[in-house]
């Protein structure tokens, strides 16, 4: 057998940058070249290739067969989104046959079978899916899911490969037509669907494949990012596709057992734009050995892109200072804002100047909101506790972002408020959710992103989000500085800690909560352990904390890997009740449709991308 070759980089020039009016014309576009998808397994070898233009003719073929099933238009095609070819090509066949694709998690976590059929299940109902589709690992349980909801089919490829196969004209999804549904990671929330539309997508992948990356020839992406979130499948499938760009991917559980594989692609393959959230950077860090570095040729890796979560500058820091020897530039990092809500991208910072860090006065940012500059007098005058931030660059063009107080009013630069948005990109609503499409969409089309943060000469800088927000006799205290500070203790590792507030028995007021999964079984150790932190939390911030160790595999994730703290306040306030610790007058139900037991990285590129 002839051995695999990955499809090579484009050397054409020039490259069109997503001037298409749908997903159809982008593949008919990027089919004309040899460029496409190449899949590598756990050992980093090669082992499917998938051009686009094979994609192009398997797509095309497979909406021939979907038609024969005479959906109504727009009817939704739920896919179990795995890292392989056959979900690429429901989703495109879905563009071709006048179909919406709905992409779902293909993770199972330690909530077990039961917890994910039940994900599935909410998803299947919320989008109101005619069909199903998932390969044979994931078939039994979507099948099971299905049970009741009375889906006109729900199979395997093979299952859809021997629908007949029907002659008329195919009318692919138009400029005006939803192009998917994207559910939201849900971090305090149950998941909602996204309605992205092809004009909205086709606008928001210019942006990035033009404005925010300034794709060229040469360029190539490697991705472990999962599919079913918008970084993954916006960023490292479409963008790239319209761009008629190669893109070689790894698997995201491949990815978390050997992260190094992700640095041996980009040196290999000499790979030039991949994206991740922090947490990916750090797992890299943690996990190369020294005597490992000169493996790796990241010379080539001029867009190491980063959002998805809050952006902690020690975390590129250390992977920049650990690959500095591995020819790692770190002027390549690239923060960015976005969110599904926008398709994908918000903003970017500027290409080439590497992350760019805001260090305010914490005090001020907490008291007053306003993100005061450090500077030599200030620190001369009085100790000052820093914060250090990372800017997110400016909005896409045809894109404006402006910061409201509670009552709506703008505020001016670095004073801190809730993020809005408005542009081309920006969503049509959540599909069937009229309610949350009005709490989140203005008449005149301003996106509440819930996100808050400051502006900064156009820039933008984020701090939170406005609903995890622990607000202790009237001061803001952002949970993130209390989880920032126990992952700085031995033994507590970064994602280990979720800080959230509860009210006191007895009153009103708020309590801090600081949950934390810590694997030393030694009490007499726990007890240190605890105490240590609270007084540093006393000492730092000003504030009691109650400081909640627990065992590994407690805290609550979303489906793309985020922290819910919603989940985890839920949790620790069943414990409390069960122990008659704190006054409870309801404990709302745990939604396994969204969040997940901390217990492997799983997911990414979620609705938040900061």
């Amino acid at each position: 057998m002839k051995p695999l070759t990955p499809t090579p980089t484009n050397s054409q020039i020039p490259l069109r940058t997503a001037e298409f009016s749908n997903l159809a014309e982008a593949l008919d576009y990027a089919a004309t070249g040899s460029t496409g998808f190449n899949f590598y397994n756990g050992r980093g070898e090669l082992r499917e290739v998938l051009t686009f233009a094979a994609l192009r003719h398997e797509a095309i073929q497979l909406a021939k067969r979907l038609n024969s099933l005479q959906l109504t238009r727009g009817a939704r095609v739920a896919i179990v989104a795995e890292t392989h070819p056959e979900f690429l090509k429901f989703f495109f066949a879905c563009q071709y046959a006048g179909y919406v694709p709905v992409p779902l998690p293909a993770s199972i976590h330690l909530g077990g079978k039961k917890a994910y059929i039940d994900q599935l299940k909410g998803l299947l109902i919320k989008s109101q899916a005619a069909i199903a589709v998932a390969s044979d690992d994931f078939l039994a349980y979507i099948q099971e899911a299905a049970i009741g909801l009375g889906l006109r089919l729900v199979g395997s490829s093979e299952t859809f490969d021997n629908l007949p196969l029907l002659s008329e004209k195919l009318l692919p999804l138009q400029v005006e037509e939803i192009a998917y549904l994207q559910y939201t990671s849900g971090s305090t929330r149950f998941p909602r669907g996204v309605m992205v539309s092809q004009a909205t997508l086709m606008h928001n992948l210019a942006g990035i494949t033009r404005d925010g990356l300034k794709v060229s020839r040469g360029d190539r992406c490697v991705s472990w990012l999962p599919y079913y979130h918008d970084m993954g499948l916006v960023g490292f499938v479409l963008a790239p596709l319209a761009s008629q760009l190669s893109v070689d991917y790894l698997s995201t559980r491949d990815f978390a057992m050997r992260p190094r594989l992700w640095l041996h692609l980009i040196s290999n393959n000499r790979g030039t734009l991949s994206f991740g959230p922090p947490f990916g950077y750090e797992l890299c860090t943690r996990r190369i050995r020294d005597d490992e570095k000169g493996l790796f040729d990241l010379s080539s890796w001029r867009v190491a892109g980063v959002g998805a979560e809050t952006i902690r500058p020690d975390v590129l820091d250390a992977f920049a200072d650990k690959l500095g020897s591995s020819k790692f530039n770190r002027k390549a990092f690239l923060p960015s804002y976005g969110m599904a809500e926008c398709s994908l991208a918000i903003s970017f910072a500027k290409l080439g100047q590497g992350m760019i860090v805001d260090e305010i006065d914490a005090e001020s940012l907490t008291e007053q909101q306003i993100a005061m500059p450090i500077n030599s007098s200030a620190m001369d005058s009085k100790p000052l506790r820093i914060k250090r931030l990372v800017n997110c660059g400016s909005p896409l063009p045809g894109h404006e972002v402006r910061v409201l107080d509670e009552q709506r009013k703008p505020l001016p630069d670095r004073r801190c408020g809730i993020i809005h948005v408005r542009g081309p990109s920006v969503m049509e609503g959540y599909f069937g959710d009229p309610d949350a499409t009005a709490e989140a969409l203005s008449e005149d089309g301003w996106l509440n992103t819930g996100d808050i943060g400051y502006l900064d000469k156009g820039s933008l800088v984020i701090t939170g989000r406005q609903k995890d927000m622990i607000i202790i006799n009237g001061r803001n205290i952002w949970p993130q500085d209390l989880e920032y500070i126990a992952e700085q203790q031995p033994g507590i590792r970064p994602g280990d800690a979720s800080a959230i507030s509860v009210n006191s028995a007895g009153d009103d007021t708020e309590m801090a909560v600081l949950v934390i999964q810590y694997r030393e079984t030694n009490e007499q150790k726990r007890q240190e352990m605890s105490k240590r932190i609270s007084r540093i939390i006393r000492e730092e911030l000003g504030i009691d904390c109650v400081v909640d160790l627990v065992a590994a595999h407690t805290l609550v994730k979303t489906s793309s890997g985020k922290l819910s703290r919603a989940g985890t306040k839920r949790d620790y306030l069943k414990r409390q009740s069960q122990n008659k610790l704190i006054k409870i007058d309801s404990i709302p139900e745990r939604h396994s449709e969204n969040e997940m037991p901390v217990a492997e990285i799983m997911g990414t590129g979620s609705t938040r991308a900061h």
